[in-house]
């Protein structure tokens, strides 16, 4: 089961297709968890996990809200091998590939891949309008490269849109966060600057680039770098952005809309190597700006916790921590707690389950997160 988002319709009644979504997600969960735990198909990190449990999770965990029988899920059984504990039996002999994150709490978390990061973004594909990405149209990666998951995400994206040719700089965000960490801010600014020239060079080579992804940070530098160039980014020929990062904020949303695309459309997207991506509600003057992310579910599932009890949703609008489940045949990743926080979202038209608002560094270890180039 692959999933797709689920399109607007004034059909149904937004509380019959949240009930539906549910009822979907359960279903989901279902399968998932008797994948996983299934001899002949689970992993051997969830198998030797079950002996540990005293019950059978495909006969208790019926239901999404039943993964909580399952202890918090700790980040460090991903940091460290072999990663071959986590290929599931299922999909032995597959092609797989390691996506390692972005290092902004400690050692990096690694997660084994084969086709999760396609399917994620063909999903994903069905939300940006072609007006603004035109399919077939060549992409710029301005992002981070190396083990990530992102890169090749974006660059199947391009491929899948129509045959587009993606273009990438080459960006390690280790070393952004050591610059940071010594207070080399020289350095910091030469690299930088080593970044957008790279954008640059590929935007000014004649390659017809029309879509771009962009972390806040660097879209804002190659606007104010093409800006002080006499040009600009709608003048580069660039017409649909999607961004992403935890210094997306409506301040920052009206200020790029106003003073940085010149006409270009962008949307704001929540998403890291363990999630996949999360698209937003529409965003713009009609509400501050205000960005609401919405996670792909039934294959990723997010809830807003209480701080101090992670098995108590938070009320709509109010504040807590991010708890993320993922739920693939190749990933499954039941409550764990992330490094974010942000305000609880009802569900909305396009996507008829809860959403996030607001998301920025968990401010429990805010003050030991070095975020980098997002």
């Amino acid at each position: 089961m692959q999933g797709s988002l689920p399109g607007a319709s004034g059909a149904s009644d937004l509380s019959e297709r949240t009930t539906a979504a549910r009822d979907r997600l359960d279903e989901w969960v279902r399968e998932v968890v008797n994948w996983h735990f299934d001899p002949a198909t689970g992993c051997l990190f969830w198998l030797d996990y079950a002996t540990t449990l005293g019950w059978d999770p495909r006969q208790e965990i019926q239901r999404f809200d039943d993964l909580k029988r399952f202890p918090e899920f700790q980040d460090e059984w991903l940091r460290g091998g072999p990663v071959q504990r986590w290929i599931p039996k299922g999909l032995a002999g597959k092609p797989v590939f390691v996506f390692e994150t972005g290092g902004t709490t400690g050692t990096p978390k690694s997660r084994v891949g084969l086709e999760d990061f396609r399917i994620d973004y063909e999903i994903f594909s069905g939300t940006l309008p072609d007006q603004h990405f035109p399919r077939g149209s060549n992409w710029l990666m301005l992002g981070p490269s190396g083990p990530r998951r992102l890169r090749l995400s974006v660059e199947h994206l391009a491929q899948y849109r129509g045959g587009g040719i993606c273009f990438c700089v080459d960006l390690d965000p280790r070393w952004v966060i050591k610059l940071i960490k010594k207070g080399w801010a020289e350095h910091l600014q030469a690299y930088k600057d080593h970044v957008i020239d790279q954008a640059v060079t590929i935007l000014q080579a004649g390659h017809d680039i029309r879509c771009l992804f962009a972390t806040p940070k660097l879209l804002e530098s190659l606007a104010l770098r093409l800006e002080s160039m006499g040009t600009s980014i709608g003048k580069m020929g660039i017409t649909g952005i999607f961004s992403g990062g935890t210094e997306f904020t409506p301040q920052w949303n009206r200020f790029a809309n106003e003073e940085l695309l010149d006409g270009a459309y962008m949307t704001p997207t929540y998403g890291n190597t363990l999630m996949g991506l999360a698209p937003s509600a529409p965003s713009g003057p009609h509400n501050n700006y205000k960005i609401a992310y919405y996670a792909p579910q039934p294959r990723a599932a997010i809830e807003v916790v209480d701080f101090d009890d992670a098995n108590k949703v938070v009320g709509y609008g109010e504040t807590g921590r991010v708890k993320l489940t993922t739920l693939t045949k190749e990933f499954f990743m039941p409550g764990f707690l992330e490094r974010d926080e942000g305000e609880r979202e009802p569900p909305y038209d396009a996507y008829p389950w809860d959403g996030i608002s607001g998301v920025r560094p968990y401010h429990g270890f805010a003050s030991t997160t070095t975020v980098g180039v997002y």
